[in-house]
């Protein structure tokens, strides 16, 4: 890599789960689309791999981004560069930060090793940081960044990577996503989820069965370019939600205010809990979006599938 040259730069997408969150850890699909804002990536040449860093990463935060990153670039090859990041994504809010930032640094490294950047190989290295920042995720964030389309996506058994398909729509598929306050730490979600499940696992299982089988519904709603049947399955799955235990006022809120302002669908997005983000489906998602901002309410929109505007 020449020391004069331009940085190199590697884009990592943020995401949502339109359809089947928690449900895909235990191996049902989910449909998820892959945002356009994210994270990039830049590279100049060092002596060797490192990661800088700037605020607002703690000293917790930056050791385990620090090791996650060297474990890519081993990886890679160890090339010798200088990543730094940028990052359009709030933290923390369910969006897929941790995993925009893995695809980010796995195109960067890929590029500046001189190796192949498929979205094979790159969901490969990115996993690795996953694997650091989550344990035994569930595949489908670091998976969707990385192939940066509307995908079904099903987690192979006692595995953290999984089978996907793209999910091609004949229709604009815009969603409006809303913040609607902090978000409880996922761990906290999940592990009181995972205790209510053991004390009554056959109701969960029945639960989480049929959020995989509105996802799949879903899925075939997008292709057959049938939006509205697709916003009913929105609805639905957040009901199942909030069966599970994941929802809470303020997300309810800002459901019920997306679709009075039109959503054709809206639910959580993301682990739940106290707070975190909200996607509505619009046909037209702008007018909801300047509405809402003008409240005080962080959101921004993002077209998931479907032909583009010229």
């Amino acid at each position: 890599m020449d020391s004069q040259a331009a940085p190199l730069t590697g884009f990592g997408a943020g995401k949502v789960i339109l359809l089947g969150e928690h449900s895909v850890v235990y191996g049902y699909p989910a449909l998820a689309g892959a945002l356009s804002r994210g994270v990039t990536a830049s590279a100049v040449k060092a002596r060797k791999p490192q990661l800088a860093l700037a605020d607002p990463f703690n000293r917790a935060q930056r050791a385990l981004l620090t090791k996650a990153f060297l474990r890519a670039a081993d990886l890679c090859g160890n090339p010798s560069v200088k990543v730094s990041l940028e990052s359009e994504l709030p933290l923390s809010m369910g969006l897929g930060s941790s995993a925009a930032v893995s695809v980010a640094c796995a195109r960067v490294l890929l590029k500046a090793a001189g190796k192949k950047e498929s979205a094979r190989e790159v969901a490969q290295v990115a996993l690795a940081m996953e694997q650091e920042f989550h344990g035994t995720p569930s595949g489908v964030d670091h998976t969707t960044s990385a192939m940066q389309e509307l995908i079904l996506y099903k987690r192979l058994p006692d595995q953290s990577s999984g089978k996907a398909r793209g999910v091609k729509s004949p229709r604009p598929l815009q969603v409006l996503v809303a913040l609607a306050g902090e978000r409880s730490p996922t761990k906290k979600t999940v592990g009181a989820l995972r205790e209510r499940q053991a004390r009554w696992p056959e109701r969960y299982r029945r639960l989480f069965r049929e959020v995989g089988v509105v996802a799949t519904e879903g899925a075939k709603a997008v292709e057959a370019g049938e939006l509205e049947a697709l916003g009913d399955a929105m609805n639905v799955n957040q009901g199942l939600l909030a069966a599970l235990g994941l929802s809470s006022p303020p997300l309810e809120e800002m459901v019920y205010r997306l679709r009075a302002l039109g959503a054709l669908g809206a639910k959580l997005t993301g682990a739940g809990g106290d707070g975190g983000a909200v996607i509505g489906l619009f046909l037209e998602p702008e007018p909801a979006a300047a509405k809402l901002l003008q409240q005080g309410v962080r959101c921004f929109t993002s077209q998931l599938a479907g032909p583009r505007a010229l």
